[in-house]
């Protein structure tokens, strides 16, 4: 295992819960822009604990670090039993990409589906 990939803990690894932070590794020269895309983002509505499912789009500049795409997909998972509006889950997506990545810039959007007949957009916006 090489020095830039030692400390990731769960590539290469069963992980079978969620976890609470991303992991990262050292970003390569010349990447302007990561986007990650997930269809399947699981939580409930903080009033009534239905069921939302939502779409987030998560992109940021790297600075020093890109974010390992297990670890996300992990990280995400542990929003399924989480009570939280749409609002504050893309912000603390956006937090928790800003905080461990130290990107230069990171922007979410979550689109969750229509429940009611209306869907809702939210964008996230963080800047060093």
């Amino acid at each position: 295992m090489s020095e830039q990939t030692e400390k990731l803990t769960v590539l290469g690894n069963t992980v079978r819960h969620a976890i609470e932070h991303v992991e990262v590794f050292p970003a390569p020269p010349n990447v302007s822009v990561v986007r990650f895309t997930n269809d399947e983002l699981n939580s409930m509505c903080p009033v009534t604990e239905q069921p939302d499912l939502s779409t987030v789009v998560i992109e940021y500049e790297p600075d020093a670090w890109c974010i390992e795409s297990k670890s996300l997909k992990l990280y995400l998972w542990g929003f399924r039993d989480r009570a939280v509006f749409a609002e504050a889950l893309a912000a603390e997506i956006a937090g928790e990409v800003m905080t461990t990545a130290s990107p230069r810039w990171v922007k979410v959007t979550l689109t969750q589906r229509p429940r009611g007949g209306i869907e809702i957009q939210v964008v996230s916006e963080l800047n060093r």
